[in-house]
């Protein structure tokens, strides 16, 4: 069996010129945010404990704990409304609702736990609905909006309120239940992005794009203050959450900074504290999102980032999470770090370093990030190739690879592996055939009159395996800086599509498109394994134990296979559904660890027991 050790979690899914809105557990430290069709709840005071949902068939758009903590309510990009448990592994869903026509933007419970209101795209239709979270009958008629609603909140105590924002700069404050529209406001000049009361429901406060915030009685709807220009924020405020007592707001903006606002007794709010983010000239630092949860305050940036806040030090969050936003593409691990670190890329270009037991470490620095295909380590070097159609090469840790020895391949590579006991040989895969590389240079080009689709090169660097299209692998002995052809084996069904040699160079396995794998003999090129044919879709991956006596391999169905050498095949161990969307790289910590990347932008690591 396996057990999953440790998931280094994507970050929050963001939008360039939007705000995201993350919630609170209100029993434990933990956070509820989503990405892509997942939603993860995370705990502050261990990042590595987290929990997945994967049900939703759309990208989730906001996830909120209910006041109990045990039930979340998620609402996706179509419109609909999933109602789930926050216990247990299965997180049984209780109830589903199409709750508007369009994507649904926020959403939020009332303090009993009875009513859910939401807001977002109502193509033309209701833009705000509130409904019994039980039986979906609504609850009175929240019109008034003819834009898109971006921001709504429930009064937290009796008598309930809702008021909500939006991209038509009103803001509308709503009698019930049932609910009734009683008065509107168009105090701010731009997208109203974010509207929340305060934990009294005495007052409710709202943020725009017109860099403004206003404050309104939670009792009357009346505008009663506003943020005061001073020391104020010079772009978008995307987001705002109050402190427990009331008496303080974080807002947080595209200038790059995050505030703090004393609360003064005429209404108005005057920042007193200011935390700067601004670590270049990109937008990655623009801030985006932010929570105010006990003693934690958390900023999230464009690219992703958590920051924790501390009022005694603004000038540095106190730790960082970071990570991967889009699908994990390859991950490879450094062979000479004690700490076992994890390297692993992503589609945008974004590559991450990650240390077992601890969690995310650093960004690898980038010129101009590009999707990496492909990456390797060997006891000295990091490589990486890329659809720029280059190769880099830097010394591990990476530290430098910003400034990476750049190898021009002229075409679009597919599969890179390096010779694990000859550190300067490498093997790469592109359109243009079979390129052969010592150190930064490509000492041949090999066109065989197949269009190659995988490769691997033997740990002394004397072999190549190289797989193709038409599924078969040809075996190559290195003669200098040429390839010469040994023999064609011809067992697979279907493209070649991973093929890695084992550790001690005694055997290799390969897998196709047809779902199927096989491990060779070396010398007599027989199959040592076969019928791995588990999968019900491409085998997109495969790694090999240390010890030479496992093989793991992943597929776009979700799954990974591990293989003991020693057991037949119908003993194998199952990981169902290793990464939503797919599995995209694996490879072996040691003997009984295993790590995973894949589509949904988290990499995992498993104990094979």
């Amino acid at each position: 069996m396996a057990e999953l050790l440790e998931t280094h979690a994507a970050v929050p899914s963001t939008e360039r010129g939007r705000g995201i809105l993350v919630s609170a557990d209100p029993k434990t430290p933990s956070i509820v945010y989503c990405n892509g069709r997942t939603v993860f709840i995370r705990r502050l005071d261990n990042p590595l404990e987290v929990d997945v949902y994967r049900e939703h068939p759309a990208p989730v758009s906001v996830a909120r704990f209910s006041p109990n903590g045990e039930w979340v309510a998620s609402g996706d990009a179509v419109g609909n409304v999933r109602i789930w448990a926050r216990a247990g592994p299965e997180h049984t869903l209780k109830y589903e609702y199409r709750a508007l026509s369009g994507r649904v933007d926020d959403l939020e419970w009332s303090s009993d736990g009875q009513r859910i209101v939401v807001s977002g795209d109502g193509k033309g239709k209701a833009m705000v609905r509130a409904f019994m979270w039980d039986t979906g009958t609504n609850v009175g008629s929240l019109d008034g909006h003819s834009k898109r609603v971006l921001s709504c909140t429930f009064r937290p105590v009796r008598p309930f309120r809702v008021a909500t924002g939006g991209e038509d700069f009103l803001v509308n404050y709503y009698e019930g239940p049932p609910f009734r529209f009683k008065t509107s406001h168009r105090d701010h000049s731009n997208f109203v992005n974010c509207v929340r009361f305060s934990p009294d429901g005495s007052k409710f406060i709202t943020t725009g794009s017109d860099k403004k915030g206003f404050l309104y009685s939670g009792q009357t709807g009346e505008k009663i203050g506003e943020l005061l220009p001073e020391n104020g924020h010079a772009g978008s405020i995307y987001a705002a959450s109050w402190s427990p007592d009331g008496k303080q707001v974080l807002t947080v903006s595209a200038d790059k900074t995050a505030k703090i606002w004393d609360i003064l007794d005429d209404g108005n709010g005057k920042v007193c504290t200011t935390f700067k983010f601004s670590g270049g000239a990109g937008a990655e630092d623009m801030q985006v999102g932010c929570l105010w949860l006990k003693d934690y305050l958390i900023s999230i940036s464009l690219g992703g980032a958590i920051s924790y806040l501390s009022s005694s030090n603004p000038s540095s969050p106190s730790r960082l999470l970071s990570g991967h936003m889009k699908n994990v593409t390859a991950i490879t691990i450094s062979a000479v770090s004690s700490e076992a670190e994890i390297y692993s890329s992503s589609y945008d270009g974004v590559i991450c370093r990650w240390v077992c037991g601890a969690g995310f470490k650093t960004k690898l620095e980038t010129k101009d990030p590009v999707h990496v295909k492909a990456m390797a380590a060997t006891s000295e070097d990091f490589l990486t190739c890329g659809l720029d159609n280059k190769l880099r090469r830097c010394k591990l840790p990476g530290d430098n690879y910003k400034d990476s020895e750049i190898v021009d391949l002229k075409s679009q590579p597919k599969d890179l592996d390096v010779a694990l006991n000859c550190n300067d040989i490498a093997i790469l895969t592109s359109d243009a055939g079979v390129l052969l590389l010592r150190g930064s240079t490509v000492v041949s080009t090999n066109s065989f009159g197949f269009t190659a689709s995988a490769s691997a090169i033997s740990p002394d660097g004397s072999e190549a395996v190289v797989g193709s299209q038409d599924g078969k692998l040809y075996i190559y002995s290195v003669q200098g800086d040429a390839l010469v052809q040994e023999c064609v084996l011809e067992n697979h069904r279907g493209a070649v599509t991973a093929v890695r040699y084992s550790p001690n160079g005694s055997m290799f396995a390969s897998g196709d498109a047809n779902r199927e794998a096989f491990v060779w003999d070396r010398v007599s090129h027989e199959v040592k394994m076969k019928n791995m044919l588990y999968h019900t879709a491409r085998i997109t991956c495969l790694a090999w134990s240390p010890d030479n006596l496992k093989v793991a391999t992943g597929s776009v169905d979700t799954n990974i296979f591990i293989y003991e050498l020693e057991k037949p095949v119908s003993a194998r161990i199952t990981i169902k559904g290793a990464h939503l969307g797919g599995v995209n790289g694996v490879i072996f910590k040691d003997a009984s660890t295993l790590v995973s990347g894949g589509d949904d932008a988290c990499v995992r690591v498993w104990r094979l027991q």
